[in-house]
């Protein structure tokens, strides 16, 4: 598969985004299309077989047909913001031009209304008011006519606003052509601000590095970085790239990839994401990723893409405006023409005004734009609190999350094992215990001899230890001063007939025995995370019927895990396969509605995260495998972030539904009002644009994130 990426500069219409995907979709050479209404991409997908060039002629064909004034730009990494910045001034010296026509257009138009001039005076400066305000409409028009594209909203207001001119309003005619067109200023400007809000949310493109050439630094591209380079990070820069601190320390701001506010120190020997902002400290980093592989690279990407993995209700919302502007328009033509046949005492033209009035508001735009900025929102909302959802579809999905499937260790725990309990006996010292434990397990590579050898911090004189014995299965047996020492599991006490006290704690216990005599136990623990108990109470507040544990560890630790965090369901002992089947007889047991959420860290987990119906990778500590194969990604690797991700998807779903209803029931009583003769052309024009406009604000809303949680 090959994946090309365009930017349509100057796409304005959201109908017309929709009309250009469908097409595009339709194409011979191409597997997937989407055009994102809100970023103004498009994104192709095709075989490697067919020919590129002809492929984006095409593409470019279908673009240039529905929108003869979009320009398709081809984006390459180095030059999107370029784009982006040029087509900020264009904007700005658009919406300067639209102002002054408007103004222009106005005073014509109060003119003609005011005065008192002649029949034809009046004609004359209502006409040059409307060419002023309108003109750019009709040429749309005629040109959209001409290539066969009828329904869209350039023609419905040329038709109406002629309409009305013919049947001798010339004032509304006028009047509408302007309000629309005010109307279509303001949506314009709160598309651009929602865009720029959002863009602003993931400002954390790093504009240069200070790359270190000897005793020199240079201004450079991140891009033109390579692994193994050295850059400066001063005071108040951003990270460009990852890498490990190589000289210096400081606190840094990580709030851009985790939405948590709560600095953190960094030292020589630390490890740096791109998209930290050092507060204080000159930093020396060894760059271990080049720019395209780094975490903020990757996390642009996913919340740029996301939007073109569209959800159920934006597909919808799709076909029905496909359906929805045909049946208004030709429900127009029956009102223009059939009522002055068969009814009397009715004149042709007050039918003709009805009819011009339903043709106003059959433009579909309010929902086309709102629907899509509203996901898009939710998603630029959820990435500030370190939550990076793909998609639109998986935020959708999010709202039908009926069971919750838990990896432990990285995930409810902190994948990191220490000692966490020491209890002698028999009249040993603590000291004594961890100890003799060291010695036995100084020649094992053990993360459990490690985290003995970790606490212990002395040193171990090796030639002491005599008759080192590994029992496999069991422990370990030496001789340390003519003394006996076993260090291992609850098995090696039995084995050698010691005598001991079970130990009951949540963890591994080292049993040790001192001369056959039973000195204590110490407990190794992969600990638990701070917030992973209220991640989990968190969970079923937001309505999660079910909770499940899936454990590669002991099954005594899994349950002893579980129970602590009121887990529902707990397996353990499982191998990766295990963990497949135990998702499989999860998900079996839905409803149809029902999804089922795996929530993992390892490479071990990424099949389980592929077939979950939604897959939650923890991404600050997990692998990148695990982070490739989900569909949500925790900056912060906090669990509980999952039962914020669901709050936000639900706020988004609200407001999205809100939109709909909104948008069609404004839509469907104006149309009724307007059948019946009680509409004019003003609440017409309000049916689309106002509404249109107050959509787009309330889908703004979603980015309120703080709301959410």
């Amino acid at each position: 598969m090959t994946k090309m990426e365009f930017r349509l500069d100057g796409l304005g219409c959201a109908n017309c985004a929709a009309k250009m995907e469908s097409q595009i979709k339709n194409m011979p050479s191409v597997k997937n299309a989407s055009v994102d209404f809100v970023s103004k991409k498009l994104i192709i997908e095709s075989d490697e077989n067919y020919e590129l060039k002809k492929i984006i002629d095409d593409a470019s064909g279908i673009v240039k047909k529905i929108e003869p004034h979009v320009n398709v730009i081809m984006l390459n990494s180095g030059e999107k913001s370029k784009i982006k910045e040029a087509e900020d001034d264009s904007r700005e010296e658009e919406n300067k031009k639209e102002i002054f026509k408007i103004i222009a257009s106005s005073i014509l138009f109060f003119i003609g209304l005011v005065f008192d001039f002649s029949k034809n005076v009046e004609i004359m400066l209502f006409l040059m008011s409307y060419i002023i305000i309108g003109s750019e409409i009709l040429i749309r028009a005629i040109k959209n006519i001409l290539r066969g594209q009828v329904f869209d909203e350039n023609f419905l207001m040329t038709i109406a606003t002629i309409g009305a001119f013919i049947i001798g309003e010339f004032p509304e005619g006028v009047a509408v052509m302007l309000f629309y067109q005010v109307g279509e200023l303001f949506q314009d400007i709160a598309v651009e601000r929602s865009r720029k809000s959002i863009s602003d949310l993931m400002d954390i493109r790093p504009d240069y590095a200070n790359l270190k050439i000897g005793g020199e630094i240079k201004k450079v591209s991140p891009e033109d970085v390579k692994i193994g380079d050295y850059i400066v990070v001063k005071p108040g820069e951003k990270v460009p790239l990852d890498g490990v601190v190589a000289e210096g320390n400081s606190m840094v701001d990580t709030s851009s990839l985790t939405g948590e506010s709560v600095p953190r120190e960094v030292e020589a020997g630390s490890d740096v994401l791109s998209g930290f902002i050092n507060n204080n400290g000159i930093l020396t980093i060894e760059v271990t990723k080049e720019f395209g592989d780094s975490t903020v690279s990757k996390i642009l990407d996913l919340v740029q893409n996301a939007s073109s993995k569209k959800a159920k209700t934006e597909n919808f919302i799709t076909k029905f405006a496909r359906y929805y502007t045909p049946a208004v328009v030709f429900t127009a033509l029956f009102l223009a023409f059939l009522p002055p046949i068969f009814l009397k005492e009715t004149s042709f033209s007050e039918w003709v005004y009805r009819a011009l009035v339903f043709l106003v508001i059959s433009c579909p735009c309010a929902l086309v734009i709102s629907i899509p900025l509203g996901f898009f929102g939710g998603i630029g909302g959820s990435s500030k609190r370190g939550i990076l959802v793909k998609g639109s579809n998986f935020l959708e999905a999010l709202n039908n999350v009926e069971a919750v499937v838990f990896d432990k260790t990285g995930t409810l725990t902190k994948g990191v094992f220490n000692v966490t309990g020491i209890h002698p006996y028999n009249g040993f010292s603590s000291d004594e215990l961890i100890e003799f434990a060291a010695y036995a397990e100084n020649f094992s590579n053990h993360p459990i001899a490690n985290s003995i050898l970790k606490y212990y911090q002395k040193e171990i004189k090796k030639s002491k230890i005599e008759n080192y014995e590994e029992i496999p299965g069991h422990g370990i047996k030496i001789c340390l001063d003519n003394t006996v020492i076993l260090a291992g599991n609850n098995k090696l006490m039995d084995m050698e007939n010691i005598s001991y006290e079970k130990e009951e704690s949540v963890g591994t216990a080292v049993y040790v025995a001192v001369n056959n005599m039973y000195a204590g136990c110490i407990v190794i623990s992969d600990e638990l995370k701070d917030d992973s108990l209220k991640a989990i109470n968190e969970l079923k507040r937001a309505g999660i019927k079910k909770t499940v544990m899936l454990t590669g560890d002991l099954k005594s630790v899994g349950e002893k895990v579980g129970s602590y965090l009121n887990i529902d369901e707990i397996y353990a002992e499982l191998l990766p396969v295990d963990k497949v089947e135990k998702l499989e007889t999860v998900k079996s047991s839905m409803n149809n509605n029902g999804k089922v959420v795996f929530v993992g860290d390892g490479i071990n987990d990424a099949p389980v995260l592929a077939m979950a119906d939604i897959g939650i990778a923890m991404g600050g500590l997990g692998s990148d495998a695990a982070i490739e194969a989900a569909d949500v990604v925790i900056m912060t690797d906090e669990p509980s972030k999952i039962a914020e991700a669901i709050k936000i998807a639900k706020r988004t779903n609200k407001i999205v539904w809100q939109n709909i209803i909104f948008a069609i029931g404004v839509k469907v009583i104006v149309l009724l009002l307007g059948a019946m003769g009680i509409a004019n052309m003003w609440e017409a024009v309000f049916a689309d644009v106002g509404v249109a406009f107050i959509a787009i604000l309330n889908a703004m809303r979603v980015m309120k994130v703080s709301n959410a949680s």
